[in-house]
Parts: structure tokens; C-alpha cells; sequence
């Protein structure tokens, strides 16, 4: 889960990250006041969950409050479209006003869980300001990093190397290592999967200062966060998925194909999107029903899919284990009493309850394209959503 710039400082500010003097404005006339009790020369930054605002206009430097309330309206309920939206873009609900800073120098610092070595690793680089991304394709030998033991936890020494790696004034070393840590606290105290500060800025009067940063929250973990699932901004999601996730069907995914997949099992999702794009297909999403055998479930997710009108076949590909194929087979026959669905059918089911499940698809009336297995039944969906 994903929360905004303004949440994310509360939240680094309560341990003990310095951030910029700023609020949160609604109206342009809530704009114009903090402005004001700014001392007039703000920024105004567009809170989306999307990077690259300032490239798309959506962060303005502004010399005084009118203008600052002229700026809020401008961004306030437009559309902001940056390089990581696509050409919708997303709304603007809010705008974050804050001091202006005399900045000396842009770092980078993030922190993210290592998948292969297992525990988090702390990345820091004196090149911030840009996309980390990039900087590790151009200049990798800038990015440093420092993976902290789950055991150990985090150590200042590691805080200092990477203080020092950055070319920082002594006199920001202990500061910085100290910084380091408390992101650190951050990041495994709110269970994130991604801590960021980008930049991390030097100040012309050499202090430290998060002049921006990200929060990623584990979905996993917010049941025992309620304070985090409380900031959750649907505005900024796409409507499929919120959707998806009020129906019980959490493991949903909208991409841009035009083939809609019901699959148990994450492993078997990932392999039917593999295979339908190996046949020269596009996958219009990943869903994992799992392996509960609730007919409702069934239900939620074909709703999700027929709402898409970018879907032009649905596979369901289900290998009866838990979930048993004649459950998954009465959830069908629901879905189309209650659903009025357009679009071809194709089914690769095996396994427990098959024969059962087959013959109560027959009984119904129910036309599907049988796949004999996950690749036949990948390659009759490239078909059926070409039209033939």
C-alpha cells in the first residue's frame, strides 16, 4: 500500500527524520493560508502516488501566497500525468505546501527488503534527486548499500561507511548515521517494503533534510496497522482493483492485455500469463482465486473481469486440489445467472471434483472452450480474443 509524500513525512517526522516545515492544503484558500504563515515563498508539490511530479508540472516554487493559492487551484482536482501513470494520470486530491529550502547538495537514501541475500538492504548515493534507476545504469559505482541482519539489527557503523561513501562533511557523519537509523525504525516498525528519500538534501547551513519521501506498506502486515490502512487513498488505485479487493478477490491485478485469467495459485498465475504471451497473446490481468472453495469467490472475480472493457476472452485455468473443480464449476453457472457475460469462455480444469464440475457446466448450458491442458487452453484464448 502505497501513502502520500505528506503522510510519509508525518510519519519519519514522529521518529525523529528532520523534513521541511509544510501542510496539507484541500482548497486554494487553505493554500494561501499556510503560504502566508510560511512567510509567502513556498513550494506547492501535487500529492499523487506516482513519481516524477516536478518533470510534469506538478510541483511549482511560488514567490507568495496569492500565487500560491492561484498554483493550488490549478493542480487541485486536475489529472496529474508523470511517466509512471500512463496517459490518464491520476487526481489530484490534495496539495502539500512547504517551506523552501536553500539546498547545497541532493542524495539519495532507500531502503528495501533483498529478496536473494534475504534481509534489508540500506542504499544510499551521493547523486539524488534523479531516478535511483538510472543512476544504477549510468553510474553504479554511486549507489552504495549496507544489508542490515534481522538478528544484528541496524549497526551505526554501517550508518557512518555510508555517510562517508557519500562524501559528507564529518561534521554530518554522526547526523547522518544517526538519519540512517531511525529511517531504518521506520521501515521495520511499519513494516514497509519500500523506504525512501529522494532527495535527502545538505542545506546551505549544512544540516540534513528530507525534502521528499515515499512509504510503501506490506499489504500483509496491516492488520495490525490500522493507523496505516486508515491512509489509504483509493482515488489513486485503479477502480478494478479497489473493487476486486472490497469482493474478497485481493489477489487482482489489472495489466494491458485482453485476456482475463481466473487461476488458483500464484505460481500457476504467473505460468498461465507466461504461456498465454508465449502463444503471442497479452494477459489483461493477474488474479489468483485461491483456494478457497467458495462459489462466491468465483462470482467476485468474473464480475471484476466482464467490468473490464479491455477483456475480450476469459480463461480460467484450475487445477482441482483444495480447490475443488465442481465448487469452481458452480460459481460459474452463479456468475452467469447473476452476470450478463459477452465474452467467450475457455477452461483448462483438472483434478479433484473434475468430472463432477464438468457435468454441472453441461447441465447449465454453459458454452466453454476446453483446454486439454494449460498450454492448449492458453493458445484457444489467444484465438478466441482474436476472433476466431
Amino acid at each position: 500500500m502505497k501513502i502520500h509524500e505528506y503522510q510519509a513525512k508525518a510519519i519519519l517526522a514522529e521518529f525523529g527524520v528532520p523534513v521541511p516545515r509544510g501542510k496539507v492544503a484541500a482548497t486554494p484558500e487553505e493554500a494561501r493560508a499556510v503560504a502566508t504563515e510560511l512567510g509567502g515563498s513556498v513550494v506547492i508539490k501535487a500529492q499523487v502516488h506516482a513519481g516524477g511530479r516536478g518533470k510534469a508540472g506538478g510541483i511549482k516554487v511560488i514567490s507568495g501566497p496569492a500565487e500560491a493559492e492561484q498554483a493550488a487551484r490549478q493542480l487541485l482536482g486536475s489529472r496529474l500525468v508523470t511517466h509512471q501513470t500512463g496517459p490518464e494520470g491520476v487526481p489530484v486530491p490534495k496539495v502539500l505546501v512547504e517551506e523552501t529550502v536553500d539546498t547545497a547538495r541532493e542524495l539519495y537514501l532507500g531502503i528495501v527488503v533483498d529478496a536473494q541475500a534475504k534481509m534489508p538492504v540500506i542504499m544510499a548515493s551521493e547523486a539524488g534527486g534523479m531516478d535511483i534507476e538510472e543512476v544504477a545504469a549510468t553510474a553504479p559505482e554511486k549507489i552504495l548499500k549496507a544489508w542490515v541482519s534481522p538478528v544484528m539489527g541496524f549497526q551505526p557503523a554501517s550508518g557512518r561507511r555510508l555517510a562517508y561513501g557519500m562524501n559528507l562533511d564529518p561534521a554530518l557523519v554522526r547526523p547522518a548515521s544517526d538519519l540512517i537509523g531511525n529511517l531504518y525504525r521506520v521501515f521495520t516498525s511499519r513494516d514497509c517494503s519500500l523506504a525512501e528519500i529522494n532527495p535527502l538534501v545538505v542545506t546551505r547551513d549544512n544540516k540534513l533534510l528530507a525534502l521528499d519521501a515515499k512509504l510503501n506498506v506490506d499489504d500483509n502486515s496491516l492488520f495490525r496497522h490500522h493507523d496505516l490502512a486508515d491512509l489509504r487513498d483509493t482515488s489513486q488505485e485503479d477502480p478494478l482493483e479497489v473493487e476486486a479487493t472490497t469482493t474478497g478477490v485481493n489477489n487482482y491485478i489489472k495489466l494491458t492485455g485482453n485476456i482475463g485469467c481466473v487461476v488458483n495459485g500464484a505460481g500457476l498465475a504467473m505460468a498461465t500469463m507466461d504461456t498465454i504471451k508465449l502463444f503471442g497473446g497479452e494477459p489483461a490481468n493477474f488474479l489468483d482465486i485461491g483456494t478457497v472453495n467458495n462459489t462466491d469467490r468465483v462470482v467476485s472475480a468474473m464480475r471484476v473481469l466482464i467490468k473490464d472493457p479491455d477483456v475480450k476472452v476469459i480463461y480460467f485455468n484450475i487445477f482441482g486440489g483444495m480447490a475443488r473443480v465442481d465448487v469452481i464449476a458452480r460459481g460459474l453457472v452463479e456468475a452467469y445467472k447473476q452476470l450478463d457475460v459477452r465474452v467467450p469462455l475457455v477452461a483448462r480444469l483438472t483434478g479433484n471434483g473434475l468430472e463432477e464440475g464438468r457435468q454441472i457446466l453441461a447441465d447449465a448450458g454453459i458454452r466453454v472452450i476446453e483446454g486439454a491442458d494449460m498450454a492448449d487452453g492458453a493458445r484457444k484464448a489467444v484465438e478466441a480474443a482474436r476472433g476466431r
